[in-house]
């Protein structure tokens, strides 16, 4: 049986996923077509139902979820792995409303974090999240930073004006959930299962035979990212969650969704069953 999979070609996914895509480990039958994409064209592909299986954003999560569930591995949460908003000249709090700010995508988990620390920032721009270091640099305004772009920015003489992911900590008290892995409500549930089980297989695969060695899939997918970058973003966003998401992960996921009353984010998730370990067999 083949299925389509989508996720990020950035360390943390593509480490995620070697040993399955790649067939060091059995896949029981199935196998899969990869479609390697940045978050925000995979949550635009989540909401046209696109493929089987995929990555996406928790900020767009109850606007699939009528389609898809959430798998147990593969999540993107912790603490400490918030999305950082930054600036080229440290602007003070009031100025923040007035300034132009890059987001990473409308339906990113980043936005979603951004319009609850300030939501009475509405003059927005929506970039690939690699382009808005250039796009503060250029002094055109704010930017909220995820990815290796935690890493990069300092180096290149911008600030830190907040850890949107710390605000989320301190007003929940709960980890932030970036990104998860969802599969097609549609695929039979002894398949969704399996693909649950494999996809924690290869983190554990990954763990066991490589790291902290980097393959050459996830340095190829890399693009011009550095060994030491690669390695800091594995190890900020990989973690026991990632493996298993447990009674702690659930709770953060579920108090992010609760969380998703600004104007731009106002679905609801209803009585939907959100994961699949708590799917009925």
């Amino acid at each position: 049986m083949k299925l389509t999979l989508g996720f990020s070609p950035c360390p943390n996914d593509t480490f995620i996923f070697d040993a399955l895509v790649n067939n060091k480990i059995d896949t029981g039958g199935l196998s899969f077509d990869v479609v390697l994409e940045d978050v925000e064209t995979l949550n635009q592909m989540a909401l046209q139902s696109k493929l089987d299986i995929t990555k996406l954003s928790y900020g767009v999560l109850p606007l699939v979820l009528d389609k898809y569930i959430v798998l147990n591995s593969g999540t993107a949460l912790g603490t400490g792995v918030g999305p950082l908003l930054i600036s080229k000249i440290k602007p003070t709090s009031s100025d923040i409303n007035l300034q132009t700010v890059a987001i990473p995508g409308k339906h990113t988990t980043a936005h979603l974090l951004f319009s609850l620390a300030y939501p009475e920032a509405t003059n927005k721009t929506f970039l690939r999240y690699n382009e808005i270091e250039d796009f503060v640099l250029a002094g055109k305004g704010l930017g909220v930073i995820i990815h290796e772009n935690r890493f990069t920015y300092a180096a290149k003489g911008l600030f830190k004006i907040i850890d949107l992911g710390e605000f989320w900590e301190k007003q929940t008290d709960k980890p932030i959930p970036l990104g998860g892995i969802v599969i097609k409500r549609s695929v039979e549930t002894a398949v969704s299962l399996l693909v649950d089980g494999l996809i924690r297989k290869s983190i554990e695969y990954a763990f066991k035979n490589h790291y902290p060695a980097l393959t050459e899939y996830v340095k190829a997918k890399a693009q011009e990212m550095n060994e030491e970058v690669m390695l800091k973003h594995i190890n900020l966003y990989v973690n026991q969650f990632s493996v298993d998401l447990g009674k702690q992960g659930k709770e953060a996921i579920k108090e992010l969704l609760n969380n998703n009353k600004t104007a731009e984010f106002t679905s609801s998730v209803g009585s939907k069953t959100i994961f699949l370990s708590d799917q009925p067999l």
